[in-house]
């Protein structure tokens, strides 16, 4: 399994195929407007990330970059625990762009699975 950053050139390519994936994560937690992520991502602002086993993509994240911080916006998918450890991916790509924290957007059950990451309010923040 590995944690793919889909290229910002050919974003529109990949999109379509994986936006529902991120719509429904959105949706879910009721904190963003699906249209202004997908506008952010397909004009470069934030970039989709997808969790591939070299067959199937099982997974997608969208991340935001800004002042020292990498947020996970949404992230979403099936098989959770195929691709959960990909987050140490996502966290060494915010390392090696100078980032001090990751935080998650999410619901509250992201708690119980990543127990590295304190609560705070529902963002959850791992330091790096």
């Amino acid at each position: 399994m590995k944690a793919i950053c889909v290229d910002p050139a050919r974003i529109s390519e990949f999109w379509p195929h994986f936006k529902h994936l991120i719509d429904r994560a959105i949706i879910r937690v009721g904190r963003a407007d699906p249209l202004i992520v997908e506008s952010r991502v397909l004009d470069g602002n934030l970039l989709l990330w997808l969790a591939y086993d070299g067959q199937i993509v099982h997974g997608a994240a969208v991340t935001e970059l800004d002042d020292g911080i990498c947020t996970i916006v949404a992230c979403g998918g099936e098989n959770l625990s195929l691709w959960l450890p990909l987050i140490n991916d996502l966290e060494q790509f915010a390392r090696d762009e100078g980032c001090k924290s990751v935080q998650i957007i999410g619901r509250k059950g992201w708690v119980r699975v990543l127990k590295n990451y304190k609560t705070k309010a529902v963002i959850l923040e791992r330091k790096l």
